[in-house]
């Protein structure tokens, strides 16, 4: 990535960050001052939406309708422009190389990123959701075809619950006709979503172990498991859940309640590890995944650490450098750098300007 431009983004009335083109950039600047919002627009002009987690509205800066993105990227000794139109109430308007784009996949294919932040480590210490978007992200990182696939589970999903409730827990003969057609469409998606997640979890196993080896050496091994909540098959898991769905409402067995396991030296990390050894397993999951999408795509995605450090011992934190991916990275800090840093190029951020 050569150039972002925002407009109207966040606090930003108008901003240019031309990081350097390999190793490290940091971003310095007081707590509010927009350091996030700059990972943030990069991420958005790759997946159409913030890792906030926050609706498009809450991107445009107040008092105005849209905002503004651009990214330039050289890509195989080519330069790619993907721009972004965020308008208030409607959805984005996105162009790569100046033709419309219809969604994400096509983006995703130019410009990848990785995304480190304190709030990680909920991946292994929160419920399972968290698990699972962070599996299917990187699905749709390494195959963006698939992203076609879990947006028809979850169509067909809310399609099926939607039925649910308005049956009222009462079934009818045209009741079970129209159930089975949204579990025939549910299943056959459903199946190519555990599938694509299963295949990657036991893919990016090693890559994770050995991050997590190298953050904690005494933690013993960190294995990964995929934990499916349906057997043998969808199809019949929903036909033989259909008395309880129809009971509660809602579709108690799929994709959406299935897990990833994570376990240290034979401890289960949700409930048994410390909270430092936590975060080295999420940090050893974004390190192993950065570093399988590096292989499988041939170029390695932009690492983003926003404000990663703040929460590691020294200990860690010097392990984590030293684990970092050769590549160009954007780390965002309020305070002084992480001892062992080597940046390339320092941006200072104050009062919604970027200087050197």
């Amino acid at each position: 990535m050569t150039r972002l431009q925002l407009r109207d983004f966040r606090n930003f009335s108008s901003a240019v960050l031309e990081p350097a083109p390999g190793g490290l950039t940091v971003l310095q600047g007081d707590n509010g001052a927009g350091k996030t919002s700059l990972l943030e627009a990069l991420c958005y002009c790759s997946l159409l939406r913030s890792f906030r987690g926050v609706a498009r509205e809450a991107l445009i800066r107040q008092g105005e309708e849209k905002a503004h993105l651009s990214c330039d990227i050289v890509q195989h000794n080519r330069r790619v422009d993907i721009a972004v139109q965020l308008l208030a109430g409607r959805r984005d308007l996105a162009f790569l190389n100046g033709q419309r784009v219809a969604s994400a996949r096509q983006l995703v294919e130019v410009l990848r990123t990785t995304l480190f932040t304190p709030d990680d480590l909920e991946i292994v210490k929160a419920g399972p959701a968290g698990r699972r978007d962070l599996i299917d992200d990187a699905v749709f990182l390494t195959s963006p075809r698939l992203g076609a696939e879990r947006a028809a589970f979850e169509r067909a999903l809310r399609q099926r619950n939607a039925l649910l409730r308005q049956l009222g827990g009462r079934l009818s003969p045209d009741a079970v006709a129209t159930l089975d057609t949204w579990d025939e469409r549910l299943a056959s998606a459903g199946e190519a979503v555990v599938q694509a997640r299963a295949r990657l979890v036991s893919e990016i196993s090693s890559y994770v172990a050995e991050a997590f080896a190298a953050l904690a050496p005494s933690a013993g091994p960190l294995e990964l498991g995929y934990l499916c909540s349906f057997e043998p098959d969808l199809l019949t898991a929903l036909q033989k859940a259909r008395p309880e769905d129809v009971r509660r409402q809602m579709t108690t067995v799929g994709p959406q309640r299935d897990d990833l396991q994570l376990s240290a030296g034979g401890l289960d990390a949700r409930s048994r590890l410390s909270q430092g050894r936590q975060r080295c397993a999420a940090l050893a999951l974004r390190l192993g995944i950065h570093r399988y999408v590096s292989g499988v795509t041939g170029s390695a995605p932009v690492l983003l650490l926003d404000d990663a450090f703040s929460e590691l011992d020294p200990a860690t934190a010097t392990a984590l450098l030293a684990e970092l991916p050769a590549g160009q990275a954007l780390l965002t800090t309020a305070s002084s750098l992480p001892p062992g840093a080597r940046p390339e190029l320092v941006v200072h951020i104050a009062g919604g300007r970027l200087t050197r």
